[in-house]
């Protein structure tokens, strides 16, 4: 596994033997962002069940000014932490949260002082995607222009709307799809 682009263009990272992790693929993350390109430079970004953290350390080596990784094993997480340690990223560009996606979404629910820009969410696609409706509450951890993006295998159909927040787009991959959130109002 490797970064695509930015300041760490090419750079590996280190990843699980264990196939419990099912990563983004370099394909699917470079479509990605070649999607977010226009918003990404300053961007706070929470990658949300972020296994190896490839997708919040592509953000910052494109130009996000903070990442938040969330995921629930204390191995990832620390495999997180060894990634970024790899590339020099600076700890004020980095927060690791070990925590279940629902419980972090419940208790940051309407207390974010700094809302996220983007929140990229790949769960194991077996998990309950109504907790969602975390992010889709008013006073959210999404900011007002924010966008949320779902990954998601292609036999699950997503709801039009989580909350307040309504999809705009699906890009198909593959056995992967992305499904992009915005506000209605």
């Amino acid at each position: 596994m490797r970064i695509i682009a930015g300041r760490y263009r090419s750079r590996k990272l280190k990843s699980p033997t264990s196939l419990a992790t099912r990563p983004t693929s370099d394909r699917l993350r470079e479509t990605l962002f070649n999607i977010l390109a226009p918003r990404i430079d300053g961007a706070r970004f929470l990658d949300l069940c972020a296994g190896t953290g490839a997708v919040g350390i592509e953000a910052l080596s494109r130009g996000a000014a903070h990442v938040t990784f969330v995921d629930q094993s204390r191995k990832m997480g620390a495999l997180i932490k060894h990634n970024c340690d790899a590339l020099g990223i600076d700890e004020g560009e980095i927060e690791v949260v070990t925590a279940d996606a629902a419980d972090f979404l419940r208790r940051s629910a309407n207390k974010s002082n700094q809302p996220f820009d983007l929140i990229f969410f790949d769960p194991p696609y077996t998990v309950d995607y109504s907790i969602l409706r975390y992010v889709g509450e008013p006073e959210s951890l999404l900011a007002d222009a924010g966008l949320l993006i779902v990954e998601h295998h292609k036999k699950k159909d997503l709801a039009e709307n989580f909350g307040d927040l309504r999809r705009l787009r699906q890009v198909r991959q593959g056995e992967s799809v992305l499904s992009f959130y915005a506000w209605t109002t």
